[in-house]
């Protein structure tokens, strides 16, 4: 988030039903929530505009995704360059997205892409990436 800012339990409730319906027209969040259309305009914009919400997207069913690779990246990164990895790696769109972590991996990454040429390269560039000392790569065969 671009700012330091605490979300109330209506920011929490707002942001749970959207996680659920993306396309949730402010009326029915108004009337779900119990708050005026405006309350839910002036908080969605500021969600946005703080970073605490990052767009809006959807969930395909795995049969629509078929072409699709999907693979999880654990990232091992040398010292105190966590920072600089992460906003290198942010720059490639095929991490659809980026997490810290404890244990022996520092950070694990989700891939997606379309062609095993594109996962390819996306595997260099992270593994090439100053910082990166080490990575292992598992692809998603298959959603259970």
């Amino acid at each position: 988030m671009k700012e330091t800012q605490l979300l109330d339990d209506l920011d929490i409730s707002l942001i749970a039903i959207l996680r659920k319906d993306g396309r949730a027209p402010v009326a029915k969040l108004s009337q779900i929530l119990g708050v005026s259309r405006g309350t839910i305009q002036n908080r969605l914009d500021r969600l946005l505009s703080s970073g605490a919400i990052l767009g809006f997207t959807i969930r395909a069913h795995h049969e629509v995704e078929q072409n699709v690779i999907k693979a999880i990246m654990m990232i091992e990164v040398a010292g105190k360059s966590t920072s600089q990895v992460i906003q290198k790696l942010r720059g490639i769109p095929e991490l659809t997205y980026l997490h810290t972590t404890n244990g022996a991996w520092d950070l694990i990454a989700n891939i997606q892409t379309t062609t095993l040429t594109e996962f390819d390269r996306v595997l260099r560039v992270v593994r090439m990436t100053p910082g990166v000392v080490n990575s292992e790569t598992s692809i998603l065969l298959s959603s259970i």
